[in-house]
């Protein structure tokens, strides 16, 4: 049926609002089944820049605790593997304890241990955690103790010797917040590990020890346990700090994450409802324009 021009008007007007409500209605379609107000950020508005800011700092909190997570994990391995130092430099301190009675027996096999304990410190130190020596310093491709010469020979109980080390003096860090870097790291040459090796290839490569010399090794295997234990416990509080600043940064990026949540996300339930009217406005909308377009003076006049 053909409009009148009397109508024409009237009906333009009820079909560009239809058009419009269904506009409205496709939006929030797309909301209803995304759960979010836009698809892209030209759909916030002034909220733009905030969303943007909060995705940037959610990003950044997540790399702080992947990296937190990475190095308290190698941090875990290392604590672990001097431990074993101190399980071994205790173990030696018994045999040395024994071997001061002067026992050729106890210290024939004082001697076939440290042979044993020297090859175990040298596997211990050149622990790996995900493919990488922890003892290296930044040399992570290289294993940080080589026993090729150093096991040959006595040495002295009073001079230290790193010429077993391979690796670097850098010490590993990592950040773990904006302005904060946690410093982790222990190298196989530090001073703790210098002594047990020391001790270790004193007694390793003797033929015999003399009551002087198994209680200058006993001395320094106690200091080696005292600086071991310093070493284990610096771990432990490097441990603390990246588990903090790790917790922290969690908490932040839930916080974070809420509040964008919070800018982009959408009432599903109020949106189905509101739906729901558009639906019925529409098909009243649609009702009208049929009966307007159907109207003609002949059928008014009946």
């Amino acid at each position: 049926m053909e409009m009148r021009v009397a109508t024409f008007a009237l009906s333009d007007q009820m079909i560009t609002a239809a058009l419009r409500t269904q506009s409205i209605m496709a939006n929030e379609q797309i909301q209803e089944s995304s759960g979010v107000t836009s698809e892209d950020f030209a759909g916030y508005g002034s909220d733009t820049q905030s969303i943007v800011n909060l995705q940037v700092s959610v990003t950044r909190a997540q790399t702080y605790i992947d990296a937190a997570t990475q190095a308290d994990s190698k941090v875990q391995v290392m604590y672990s593997a001097v431990g074993s130092v101190s399980t071994l430099i205790t173990n030696l301190r018994s045999q040395l304890t024994a071997a001061t009675t002067g026992s050729s027996t106890d210290t024939a096999s004082l001697i076939s241990s440290a042979q044993d304990m020297l090859q175990e410190m040298g596997s211990i130190l050149n622990t790996q955690y995900d493919g990488q020596y922890v003892f290296s310093g930044a040399s992570t491709s290289t294993a940080p103790v080589n026993l090729t010469g150093f096991d040959s020979g006595t040495g002295s109980l009073s001079t230290a010797n790193t010429s077993y080390y391979q690796g670097d003096d850098e010490i590993a860090s990592v950040r773990v917040a904006d302005d904060q870097s946690v410093d982790y790291g222990v190298t196989a040459d530090n001073s703790a590990f210098e002594q047990v090796m020391r001790v270790l290839r004193y007694i390793a490569n003797s033929t015999s020890l003399s009551s002087s010399d198994i209680s200058s090794a006993l001395n320094l295997a106690s200091s080696a346990l005292d600086a071991t234990s310093i070493v284990q416990s610096k771990l432990s509080d490097a441990s603390s700090q990246i588990e903090s600043a790790s917790s922290q940064q969690t908490d932040y990026k839930n916080y974070a994450s809420t509040l964008g949540s919070d800018l982009t996300s959408v009432d599903v339930a109020a949106v189905t409802a509101q739906l729901s009217t558009y639906q019925s406005q529409l098909e009243a909308s649609y009702a009208a324009i049929s009966k307007i377009d159907s109207m003609s003076l002949a059928s008014y006049l009946k």
